[in-house]
C-alpha cells in the first residue's frame, strides 16, 4: 500500500489550479501547513503528484479526492456580492468564510434535489421587491405575514433565543432556508443566496444572539431584493442596498411608531446604559440597533450615535480556559440546519429515494444521534 501511494499520477493542473485558488489559501500558506519545497509545489500544480500528497492536498482544502479526477475544473457559482467595508479586501474572504459559502451552496442543492424527489415546490412563498420600494412598509408587511407580534416579541418569546427559533422556522414555512455556520467575524456576519431555488439565508453562528437576529433578517432583505451577497450588517454603511437592508432589518425588529413610543417614554434617560439594556432584554434587539433607530427617528445626533457604538462591551473576564460547546450533537445539528432540512431528508429516506447512509451524510452526524434529530425535527 505504501509504494502504491508513492506512485505519481497525472491530476489535470487546471484541476489542482481551480482547488487552490477557491480554497482561500494562499500558495505561500499551503507550502508552510504541508511542509514541502517550493519546486514540490510546482511539481503539484502541473499536475506531477502521488496520491498521498494528493489526499493531504485535497484534506487541507477540503476537497473530495474524487474532485482532482475531474476532466476538467468545474463551473461554481460566483462568490455573493461583497457589501463589506473592509479596506482592499472587496471579494477576499478569509478561508473559513469560503468553506461556509461552498458548504451552504452544497446544502442548496441537497435541498433542491431532495424536494424535488418528493415533488415539493421550491419557490419561496414572499413577493420580490426593488430598491426603489419603501423598506419600512414592506418590514411592517412581513412583520405581519410572519406573525411577530408586539406582545409575541416581549412576553412569549421569553429571550432572543426564541425570537431568532421563532424566525427562522416562520421564514422556513416560506420556503426560505437558514442555516449557521462558523465564520471569522471579522470577515462576514452572514450572507444571502438567492440566485437559484431554493433562497438560502447563512448567519455567522459566533455572533452574539441580538446580532444574529438582525443579520437574519438584513440578509432576508436581500432575498427580497433578489441578492446574492454577504455583508457585515454594518448599520454605517453607506451602501443603498445595504441600507435598505439595514432600514428592513431594524423596522421590522422594532417599528417607526413603536419605536417612536418607547423613546418618548424613556426621553430623559435613553443612552444610558441602564435604559440600553432594559430595551435591549425587552425588544431582544442589539444596542447598536437601538442607537440606529434612535438616530434615524432623530432622537439622538450622529456623535451621540457613534459614541453608543463605541462603548466597550460589558465581557465577563474569563481568562485562558478554553470554553467548552455543552451541546450534544444532536441539537449543533438543529441548531446549524434548522428543522426543515432534517424533515426533508427524513422524508426522502421514508419513501426511498435516499439511504440511511446518505441521510447521515447529509445532516454530518453519527447513527446514535439520528432519531434524536429526527425528534427533535418534529417537535
Amino acid at each position: 500500500m505504501g509504494q502504491t501511494k508513492s506512485i505519481k499520477i497525472q491530476v489535470k493542473p487546471e484541476v489542482i489550479k481551480w482547488a487552490i485558488s477557491t480554497s482561500g489559501w494562499t500558495e505561500t500558506e499551503l507550502i508552510s501547513k504541508l511542509k514541502i519545497s517550493e519546486s514540490t509545489f510546482k511539481d503539484w500544480l502541473s499536475g506531477n503528484i502521488t496520491i498521498k500528497q494528493l489526499e493531504s492536498l485535497a484534506d487541507k482544502l477540503k476537497r473530495p479526492l474524487a474532485v482532482f479526477f475531474l476532466p476538467k475544473a468545474p463551473d461554481e457559482k460566483p462568490k455573493p456580492k461583497d457589501y463589506r467595508m473592509l479596506p482592499k479586501k472587496e471579494g477576499k474572504f478569509n478561508k473559513k468564510t469560503i468553506l461556509a459559502i461552498r458548504k451552504a451552496r452544497y446544502l442548496q442543492g441537497i435541498i433542491q434535489e431532495l424536494t424535488i424527489n418528493i415533488e415539493n415546490d421550491l419557490k419561496p412563498k414572499i413577493t420580490f421587491h426593488k430598491i426603489t420600494d419603501n423598506p419600512q412598509e414592506i418590514s411592517l408587511k412581513y412583520r405581519t405575514l410572519l406573525n411577530l407580534s408586539d406582545e409575541k416579541q416581549t412576553t412569549e418569546l421569553k429571550d432572543a433565543y426564541k425570537v431568532y427559533a421563532y424566525l427562522r422556522e416562520a421564514l422556513e414555512d416560506k420556503n426560505i432556508y437558514s442555516f449557521q455556520i462558523s465564520m471569522p467575524l471579522e470577515d462576514a456576519r452572514g450572507f444571502a443566496l438567492s440566485d437559484k431555488d431554493p433562497k438560502v439565508v447563512v448567519v455567522n453562528s459566533k455572533d452574539e444572539i441580538e446580532a444574529r437576529i438582525f443579520t437574519l433578517m438584513h440578509e432576508f432583505g436581500h432575498v427580497l431584493l433578489g441578492e446574492t451577497a454577504i455583508s457585515l450588517s454594518e448599520l454605517e454603511s453607506q451602501d443603498k442596498i445595504e441600507k435598505w437592508c439595514n432600514q428592513f432589518a431594524s423596522n421590522f425588529l422594532l417599528p417607526k411608531e413603536l419605536a417612536q413610543t418607547v423613546f418618548s417614554q424613556n426621553k430623559e434617560s435613553l443612552i444610558e446604559t441602564r435604559t440600553l439594556n432594559t430595551l435591549k432584554r425587552k425588544y431582544k434587539v442589539s444596542k447598536a440597533m437601538l442607537a440606529y433607530n434612535m438616530f434615524n427617528l432623530n432622537f439622538i445626533t450622529q456623535s451621540v450615535y457613534k459614541s453608543i457604538l463605541d462603548r466597550p462591551a460589558q465581557v465577563k473576564a474569563e481568562g485562558k480556559q478554553k470554553i467548552i460547546d455543552p451541546r450534544t450533537q444532536d441539537q449543533k445539528c438543529i441548531a446549524e440546519l434548522g428543522h426543515k432540512l432534517p424533515s426533508l431528508i427524513a422524508d426522502n429516506m421514508d419513501k426511498g429515494f435516499i439511504t440511511y447512509s446518505d441521510a447521515l451524510n447529509y445532516l454530518s452526524i453519527k447513527t446514535k444521534y439520528f432519531e434524536k434529530v429526527i425528534k427533535r425535527t418534529f417537535k
